[in-house]
């Protein structure tokens, strides 16, 4: 466990975690439309977060495969809702970045209107996991998106990207500034989870949490 994360006990999570992601990881489809979503199987999770933050380099770092997930410098470049299999019992989709994207307006707001309308009707849905630039915490753009899964009674997590990039003593800070952010929100899950794609460092931890959540819902 690394130095930012909270002192517990093992977490017996940890390696069910380890080998869920550790087995067989494939692409299902990509998705521009509600009706070209691929059938319902198992548990469902999500990944949002604003464009940039790092998501498709968190399904790489979570799967070990380095190219699952397609990593672009340009914000906004996943445009759809992608799906990809793990193991026999988890999907797992990474959405379009919200935010500043680099496309016109309208395709901007038919994928959000996509991402909308997918987190309101997919009854597998079991968590989203939003993801936050440890860097900077919770800014304006992330607030509609919390505010909208509060209102539809989505569960949803907070994980802290780009965790190398802080300086040593500011990881308990910004876990602090973000936990008594959404205390009082409906839907938000408690617990708060700092990683580095990177490094690894959280990544252990995340999928815990995500191997617990199948082991819920079994």
């Amino acid at each position: 466990m690394t130095d930012f994360q909270d002192s517990k006990k093992p977490d017996p999570f940890l390696e069910e975690g380890r080998l869920l992601f550790a087995g067989d990881c494939s692409f299902i489809k990509g998705a521009v439309k509600l009706d070209q979503l691929p059938d319902m199987a198992g548990v469902e999770i999500a990944f949002a977060g604003r464009s940039n933050v790092g998501k498709s380099s968190l399904v790489n770092g979570l799967t070990g495969r380095k190219t699952l997930a397609k990593v672009s410098n340009t914000p906004g470049r996943t445009q759809e809702l992608n799906f990809f299999r793990i193991g026999s019992k988890l999907t797992l989709v990474d959405m379009p970045g919200y935010g500043f994207a680099s496309a016109p307006e309208a395709k901007v707001r038919a994928w959000t209107k996509l991402v909308f309308e997918y987190l309101r009707g997919r009854p597998t849905l079991a968590r989203v996991y939003v993801l936050i630039d440890g860097r900077h915490g919770l800014k304006t753009t992330d607030l509609p998106v919390l505010d909208m899964l509060d209102k539809a009674a989505v569960s949803y997590q907070i994980v802290l990207t780009k965790a190398d990039k802080l300086k040593p003593g500011e990881h308990e800070e910004r876990l602090a500034g973000v936990q008594d952010a959404i205390k009082k929100r409906p839907a938000a899950f408690p617990d708060v989870i700092f990683t580095s794609s990177e490094k690894g460092d959280g990544l252990p931890e995340l999928k815990a949490a995500i191997a617990r959540l199948i082991a819920e819902r079994s």
